[in-house]
């Protein structure tokens, strides 16, 4: 059986995680590798090269199968992008490669439509294209705006191919104490608001 959401054909399930040097997202990404292991599955994790200063652009990838991975190659055609944050949107080309079926997981207050993304709508399934006022749950729960936890919350929630209760799992196990537990409070908090963005979209196609 393939993994959820995972194109026909292809033996993993592939992110690429955008954001800029300093967000964490190096650390969603092994993040959300340790997850996958927490349920059972395989994975690998590891950041584009390039430079990781504070406020740079950073790619990073992570791939999760039911069954050992070889290729270390960069993620070209990803099955689900995470944009940790929106103001790359207009100056890197985040989309390159995402399958006609992707789910994208956008970081944001507001919707696609107001951020000028009505074609990438109008090109991609509307109900994979899902966002996540992330750094606003960070501030909320952390006291910071580091929202890799939160957005890998969602992730779960958009796609199911890990669970949430593995990634609360690999959050605590990364960060100790009072820190990790306010990791896990905002990925919690995303996981119910991206799963309510899920129901709102499903009753919004059945009319």
């Amino acid at each position: 059986m393939p993994m959820p959401g995972t194109a026909q054909g292809r033996a993993a399930f592939e992110v690429r995680l955008h954001g800029r040097g300093g967000q964490g997202t190096v650390t969603a990404a092994e993040l959300l590798s340790m997850a996958a292991f927490e349920d059972g599955l395989y994975a690998q994790a590891f950041p584009s090269f390039g430079s990781e200063r504070m406020g740079a652009p950073v790619e990073a990838y992570c791939r999760i199968a039911q069954a050992a991975i070889r290729t270390r190659e960069p993620v070209v055609e990803p099955d689900s992008l995470i944009i940790q944050d929106p103001t790359l949107i207009h100056s890197v080309d985040l989309f390159t490669g995402l399958r006609p079926d992707g789910y994208v997981l956008l970081n944001t207050v507001g919707g696609f439509d107001d951020l000028g993304l009505s074609d990438l709508v109008s090109r991609f399934r509307y109900d994979r294209l899902l966002t996540v006022p992330a750094t606003e749950l960070a501030r909320r729960h952390l006291g910071r705006p580091t929202p890799n936890s939160a957005l890998l919350g969602g992730f779960a929630a958009m796609t199911g191919v890990v669970s949430l209760s593995a990634i609360t799992r690999a959050i605590r196990q990364r960060f100790a104490g009072q820190m990790g537990e306010a990791n896990v409070a905002a990925a919690e908090a995303a996981y119910h608001h991206v799963a309510h963005e899920e129901e709102e979209l499903e009753h919004a196609g059945a009319d």
